[in-house]
């Protein structure tokens, strides 16, 4: 009866040895196609999303340069304006474009699009102050030269300091 155990036994585990280092492989490559295609797949996405997020830089950088206050006073002020309507109307740009762009915080980091909101915050603070010391009914003239004021006393306006974060960020793309 030993004897049959022992022959048994002989056939029996050379076949579970090989069994198990069958299925050590084959789990092995499983494991590995697995993360073939997922590094394929990562690789179709990065190749598919680059470009967008690239994009949405572009278009936040656009909305940064547009919304800063030099040139949104040569875009908005008209002759004949009262600083009131040149506060009202720089104002109305600035959401505007803000808002045209709001689908682009997909693409952007959290960290840039919290300074694009409040660069766009600041902008409408500082526009609203400049406002307060100036007679709404006189020219527009002089709305505009108080902001300008302004923002030539900041060290950096709120615009550079998104754009230049976003510039480090796009580089980190690459």
């Amino acid at each position: 009866m030993a004897n049959d155990i022992l022959e048994i036994l002989k056939y029996i585990l050379p076949s579970l040895v090989v069994f198990a280092m069958a299925l050590t492989v084959i789990l092995l490559f499983f494991r590995n196609e697995e993360k073939r295609r997922k590094a394929e797949v990562s690789l179709k996405n990065y190749k598919f999303i680059t470009p967008l997020r690239l994009q949405a830089y572009e278009r936040i950088v656009l909305l940064l340069e547009r919304i800063s206050p030099e040139s949104l006073i040569m875009r908005v002020n008209r002759p004949g304006m009262t600083a009131r309507q040149l506060q009202s109307e720089l104002i109305a740009n600035i959401r505007a474009e803000f808002e045209h762009n709001l689908s682009q915080q997909i693409y952007i980091s959290p960290e840039a699009w919290e300074l694009v909101k409040s660069a766009r915050s600041n902008l409408i603070k500082l526009i609203n102050s400049a406002a307060d010391n100036i007679e709404p009914d006189g020219p527009s003239f002089n709305l505009s030269k108080a902001i300008l004021e302004a923002v030539m006393s900041m060290d950096k306006q709120p615009t550079t300091i998104a754009i230049d974060y976003i510039k480090r960020e796009t580089e980190k793309l690459f």
